[in-house]
């Protein structure tokens, strides 16, 4: 059957609002989307106030210490101050991750170390958060210590690696953060992780260079579980939120950044 040009004009220009359609519904998850999302999260933070997120109208999901809470009374319900902050960006899972250190001052009686991982809709729409996961840490975790832990981050460099080429590999990140955290359970892990040789692990705030020695080797018969990642190549990092089940069924994050292949820097911030 032959089509006249005009009704040929017709199904083509249907066709392209259908295209056009079909791509804004699924947006592009963007770094720089990613990462304004967690600059309104650090803004809350610091104003107790979630005024500025913009949540899901529905199904939206809060987890504090991985269980479910209710965020209008959790660490987000009073104001903080601020005394560093650093946020990555999974442009894969469209999550982003947000470390906090925040000093007792004035009324705010209580410190924090935090870690959070944002995540936004499968769509990619990264101006909607569809949940927010938070291990805050304060005065009686584990090592905790804000100021010591503040002094130590501070000096670390946590430039983007500019170099695509000198950039791990999501592969790589997502396997040393899985060694990691299997090295209590795994007699064989640690001899796994490319350990650079000026590493420097902050735990809480016990600081150990290089930290590739003096490592646990097994010894536990339970695997650090419910790991949920945000995986950031152009920053080299992996963090891994996670209960820390081979000591206790803890709260726990744990952040590594590699640098030329190696392990460059460790963070922890574990609550008990």
């Amino acid at each position: 059957m032959m089509l006249s040009g005009s009704i040929k004009g017709t199904v083509w220009l249907t066709v392209i609002c259908l295209l056009a359609s079909i791509t804004s519904v699924f947006a592009e998850c963007t770094r720089e989307g990613l990462l304004a999302a967690a600059s309104s999260y650090v803004s809350a933070f610091s104003a107790g106030k979630l005024d500025g997120l913009k949540l899901v109208s529905s199904n939206f999901t809060y987890q504090e210490n991985n269980k479910a809470a209710d965020i209008k009374r959790g660490v987000l319900s009073q104001s903080h101050n601020i005394s560093l902050n650093r946020s990555t960006a999974d442009t894969v899972a469209c999550a982003s991750y947000t470390m906090i250190i925040s000093l007792a001052s004035g009324s705010n009686s209580k410190p924090y170390v935090t870690a959070t991982q944002i995540r936004h809709p499968a769509d990619g729409d990264t101006s909607i958060i569809s949940s927010i996961d938070t291990i805050a840490a304060t005065t009686g975790s584990l090592f905790f210590n804000a100021q010591k832990t503040l002094g130590y981050i501070q000096k670390e460099n946590w430039g983007v690696i500019e170099t695509a080429a000198d950039r791990p590999s999501r592969e790589l990140l997502r396997k040393v953060g899985d060694a990691y955290l299997d090295m209590w359970t795994d007699a064989k892990a640690a001899d796994s992780i490319p350990w650079g040789a000026d590493c420097e692990r902050v735990e809480g705030s016990q600081y150990t260079r290089p930290c590739g020695g003096q490592l646990p080797r097994g010894g536990s018969s339970k695997r650090n579980g419910n790991r949920r990642y945000v995986i950031d190549e152009v920053m080299g990092s992996v963090d891994v939120l996670c209960s820390f089940d081979a000591l206790g069924n803890m709260p726990d994050s744990h952040e590594i950044r590699v640098e030329g292949g190696k392990v460059k820097y460790v963070h922890t911030i574990t609550v008990t």
